[in-house]
């Protein structure tokens, strides 16, 4: 007589359940993380000449303190999950010049950027918490939500991806970045899309981690 094999637990899934999931998301709950990180040593060697380079630029203090505030607000367990399910990248070397890059699976969840001695960010959602009738309809953009979510309305634009049920939001300025950090709608639904990916299994990404920015991650600030 055969056995049934049960379907093998992937993603944040292993370590939480979809009431925790969900719990953690609307930010009803504190999720505790791992007290040690796990990390390699020659992974984190292997990208310190970068750092470096990410640290001689003007922008390097409002990148920092930035992914200070992404982290711990839109990550769940980041110990835990770090470099496995979640990575962060410095100075990758694509096309569009980035300064760090937050991964998941085969996904971009966030993006920062020079902009003058400013910076700008580039957030990856899902369209449906954007809408004004939670559809995942272009035409239903909650325009006014997004203008109200930053510092000035011009700060702010958007764009669709490839890809059913989901938008991208540029955000101009160290400024407006920060309220957006600071929305409670805004952050449930980064955390929602964050959970997306990182429930669909390991990180693509793992080999460009970089624990030095990491470590700026890894600050314990108050959670909306």
């Amino acid at each position: 007589m055969g056995t049934t094999s049960r379907p093998r637990t992937t993603g944040v899934r292993q370590f939480l359940d979809l009431e925790q999931q969900r719990d953690w998301i609307a930010g009803k709950i504190d999720l505790p993380d791992a007290g040690d990180r796990s990390e390699s040593l020659e992974q984190r060697f292997k990208y310190v000449a970068r750092f470096e380079k990410l640290l001689s630029r003007p922008q390097a203090g409002e990148v920092l303190e930035i992914l200070g505030l992404y982290g711990p607000n839109c990550i769940p367990l980041l110990r835990k999950t770090e470099r496995y399910y979640w990575s962060v990248s410095c100075l990758p070397s694509t096309s569009d010049k980035p300064l760090v890059r937050v991964n998941a699976s085969w996904m971009e969840l966030f993006t920062l950027y020079a902009q003058g001695d400013d910076i700008r960010a580039r957030f990856i959602v899902h369209l449906s918490d954007f809408t004004t009738d939670r559809s995942a309809t272009p035409s239903r953009v909650d325009e006014p939500f997004l203008e109200q979510s930053v510092a000035m309305p011009e700060d702010v634009s958007y764009f669709f991806p490839r890809g059913a049920d989901i938008f991208g939001i540029n955000v101009r300025g160290s400024v407006s970045i920060r309220k957006v950090l600071g929305s409670r709608r805004a952050v449930r639904a980064i955390r929602t899309f964050n959970l997306t990916h990182m429930n669909r299994g390991r990180n693509a990404y793992q080999a460009s981690h970089c624990y030095s920015v990491a470590d700026y991650m890894q600050a314990d600030r108050g959670v909306l």
